[in-house]
Formats: C-alpha cells, structure tokens, sequence
C-alpha cells in the first residue's frame, strides 16, 4: 500500500488532524521525537508573534497502541491554543485580497463571499500537521539507517558559504546551534543583521534552504512512469510548501550552466567491488532511482506574503481601491520552513522504501532490506552476449 496522508483544520479553528496510512505494524512510535519536530518548527528569528502563543504537541488518537504502530491509518491532532482567542469572536468582514495570499484566488475558485475562509485553510499552520507526520516518517527511515535533516543556504541577499568537504553531520549540528539554522555561523551574523533590517522597516524577507536524505539505498524510486520517478515526488512534495516557489535536485540550476562533462559524477571501483563516485551533483538521483548517495533537495521560498507596509488592491465588496490589512504573520519564515521541508522529504522517502521492501510489518521489511540489490559487481551479474528486442515485424 503507497503511503499517504491527509490534513485537515484551519489556522484559527479548534485544532489540525492529520491522518497517515499505510505505515506497516510493529514501528516504535517516540511520541517525545514528535513533540521536539513540533518544537523545532517553531523555532526561527523573525518569527511572528502566534510563536508566543503556541507550543505544539501532537496527540495520536489512532493507529499506535503500546507505543508501535499497528498497520491501521495514524491519526494526530495538534491543538491550536489561539482557538480561544477566536471561539466566541465576531470576526470582522475581509473583502480586500492581500497580493501573494491564496484570497483572490480561492474566491474566484470556490466562490467565497468572504475572504477568511480562503485564508483559514490556506494559512501555513498546516504545515504543524505536516511535521508531526513527518516525524513518524522520521522514526521509519531511521529503522533501515536512513536520516532526513536540512539547513539554510541563503536568506534575503545573505549567502551561506559551506565548504564542499563539510561532513553532513557537521553541517547538522552547526545548523541546530543557533535560531536562523545555518551551518556557516559568520553567515549567521549577516543573516541576523538583514532579518533586524527587515522587521524595522516593517518587511518580510525569503531565502534558500537544503534538505539532505543519508543512508538510503541505491534503487529507490522508478524511470519507467513520470509519477514514480523519485526526483518527480520530491520536487511535487517540497514545491507544495506554503511560499516555496522553486525546487532544484541537488545543484541543479548551477549545473544548467556547464557543460556535461563538468556535471556528471563518475563511476569508479574500489578495491571492495563496490561502484563509487567522488562527486554528488546529480543530487542523489540519476534518471528518477536514488543511487545510495546523499539525496540532495532545495528549495527556494518567497519573502512572505503578509507585510505590515500596506500592499495596494480592491475591496470586492465596494469595488473601491484601498491598501490591505495586515494579519499577524513571520517576518522570516525561512528557518521553520526547512523543518517543513525535511517532513515533506522523509515522507516522500518512506513511501520509496516502503515501495520497495513490500510487507505489512516491519519484521518482514527487516530481512527484505538486508537483501536489497547494491552498486557492487557481485550484485550486478551480466549476460556480456549480443541479443535481439524481439519485437516481431510490423
């Protein structure tokens, strides 16, 4: 069974639920990994101020009993704590769509006659939701030796400047020491200088981030359908990301500018039998199938849509010109967003191995993974005769 999940709730509702199916029985579920996922999320300077008012915890209402999973759909709920604040509320009409914001949008799709029901559903709250589901993902790969993690590149016209040669771990721990989750800590500086900028001049900003899958298998994913390619799920997972306006597969965009020859990672043998490369600019993928290096995504997010310096527009109520209305939002959304998107990837990643290992529990996965095929020459036999496609004649 493919692995899925759905969410559902409002950014100002009672709570987010989310429900996930298809993980198989007998997965140890740490219910304390989840809530420090949740935390993490929130953590990021530039930050708005319903940071102040949430604390997410996760709460697993089906599919756990005695801590392991049970094959049967997971259900979470995560409270929104500013439900209160809105529960008995007269909610003041909003018939002025903010630029950048799903409002005009979802009233020209659905109809709305009132902008907040575009606006509830498509706040970046959810995204809570996301994250708690990402983390049972998490805690999967981690059975087989895989690990999901990211950090940010760039925010604004700061740019991280992280030495190849960087272990990834390193890069992890560096990332997780301070609140705008960068690796290099001089870049953190300038970051927080341009952040401090912004909020003064009342301004949002955006930026890159880099999410990196470690001790995944060579064969994940398929070049035999366009929807099973693994690079197609994980540029449709992270690209569906609140703000994330491009998606590259390792360097892709760089590579775009050279030639072939300076693109392609080499394959060599080492003394063990087993195919190497020195290099990872494809990313981790070559034509659609993971090929056991570090599976590489980035994403580029846009300065968040909600300014406090009034953006111009209509009021579709009067037919009027007039600026819009600020609601409470980040300055810089950046650093949470890489949580996000390390969700959105160990999710996708799940689904490829689960793909792969077949099975309802993971007792049978664990002998499965054992077994799998890797880019060793024993593992590789080859006919090394002339044949024929045999096709037959037209």
């Amino acid at each position: 069974m493919p692995l899925r999940f759905l969410t559902a709730g409002e950014s100002h509702g009672p709570e987010l639920t989310a429900i996930l199916e298809g993980m198989p029985a007998g997965l140890p579920i740490d219910a304390d990994f989840i809530a420090s996922e949740l935390a993490r999320r929130q953590q990021a300077y530039g930050a708005g101020g319903r940071m102040k008012i949430e604390s997410d915890t996760a709460r697993i209402t089906a599919g756990v009993m005695n801590g392991h999973t049970t094959g049967a759909p997971i259900a979470l709920t995560v409270a929104n704590k500013d439900w209160k604040n809105w529960a008995t509320k007269d909610i003041p009409p909003l018939t002025t769509p903010r630029p950048g914001h799903a409002d005009l949008t979802g009233a020209v799709k659905y109809g709305y006659p009132e902008l907040r029901l575009a606006l509830e559903r498509a706040s970046a709250r959810e995204t809570a939701a996301r994250v708690a589901v990402g983390a049972i993902c998490k805690q999967y790969l981690a059975v087989f030796g895989g690990r999901v993690q990211g950090y940010v590149l760039s925010i604004g016209s700061e740019t991280a400047a992280i030495p190849d040669d960087m272990p990834y771990d390193r890069r992890f721990e560096l990332a997780e020491s301070n609140d705008l989750r960068c690796p290099d800590l001089e870049a953190v500086e300038r970051m927080r200088r341009l952040v401090w900028e912004c909020m003064q001049a009342k301004d949002t900003l955006g930026g890159v981030f880099e999410m990196v899958g470690l001790g995944l298998p060579p064969g994940l994913g398929s070049h035999v359908h366009w929807d099973r390619r693994l690079s197609t799920r994980l540029l449709a997972a992270v690209g569906s990301i609140h703000a994330i306006k491009g998606v590259e597969i390792g360097p892709a965009f760089a590579n775009a500018a050279r030639f072939g020859s300076e693109v392609h990672d080499e394959i060599f043998r080492d003394e063990a039998g087993n195919l190497i490369r020195h290099s990872n600019r494809s990313g981790g993928l070559e034509g659609g199938i993971s090929t056991g290096e570090p599976i590489v995504v980035r994403a580029a997010m846009k300065p968040i849509s909600t300014v406090l310096n009034p953006r111009q527009s209509v009021n579709l109520a009067t037919g009027v010109p007039e600026p819009t209305t600020y609601e409470r939002s980040d300055f810089n959304a950046v650093p949470r967003a890489v949580v996000v998107g390390e969700a959105m990837v160990a999710f996708v990643l799940a689904d490829a191995l689960l793909e792969k290992l077949g099975g309802d529990s993971i007792t049978e996965q664990s002998p499965r993974f054992e077994t799998l095929r890797r880019a060793h020459l024993d593992d590789l036999p080859m006919d090394n005769a002339p044949w024929r496609f045999g096709f037959g004649a037209a």
